[in-house]
């Protein structure tokens, strides 16, 4: 076994010791809006479910230098994004969208997808997701201080949006969604074998 002191390594070190070892990563595709009405998307793979009474969800987006990401800078101005989850059908477009933009240009654009108004929150989400949630900005912790870091994101889900195909009886098909991970480097996962082992009392 090998023992690393994360003190002693580069920030990439530890970055690719973190991306390599909690795999696979949920996608979460988020739409937020600048200031000049400007819709900006972008890919995340820092993301989990938090609570489900209230529904929320955390988003953490790196910092790489001192500067914020448009995203993080959006959400910091509005208090509002929204979340889709990434899944076969719209991976390549999604992936487009992880390309570096000048804020004053929009990646939906860029990637041809689909604006369709939100009901709760003022940010538009995409139409090419099976599921989407609307949130609001509960809190926000930044991380790293002036130099890399991140800014991490804690959403209430005020509004759930899912393709009716896929839902049944309260519950989302795990196959119909076909939902996507992300691995490290240029890799993905899908959902593969899917098994079950019963709790224990």
């Amino acid at each position: 076994m090998i023992s690393i002191d994360p003190k002693q390594n580069s920030e990439r070190d530890n970055y690719k010791l973190l991306i390599g070892s909690i795999i696979p990563r949920p996608i979460a595709f988020v739409t937020t809006q600048s200031e000049d009405g400007i819709v900006n998307g972008a890919p995340f793979s820092y993301f989990n479910i938090v609570s489900s009474n209230p529904p929320m969800v955390s988003l953490a987006i790196q910092r790489p230098s001192d500067k914020l990401k448009d995203t993080a800078r959006n959400i910091y101005s509005s208090r509002e994004f929204v979340v889709h989850i990434v899944d076969d059908e719209n991976v390549a477009k999604i992936n487009e969208t992880a390309a570096s933009l000048s804020a004053t240009e929009s990646e939906i654009e860029l990637a041809n997808l689909t604006l369709v108004q939100s009901e709760n929150v003022s940010v538009p989400g995409v139409m090419e997701a099976k599921v989407r949630m609307e949130c609001r900005l509960v809190q926000s912790i930044p991380f790293g201080g002036d130099g890399p870091g991140s800014d991490l994101f804690i959403g209430e889900v005020v509004r759930f949006h899912i393709d009716k195909a896929i839902y049944e009886d309260g519950r989302i098909d795990p196959r119909g969604l076909n939902a996507v991970s992300r691995l490290a480097g240029a890799n993905y996962a899908a959902i593969g074998d899917i098994f079950s082992i019963e709790r224990p009392k």
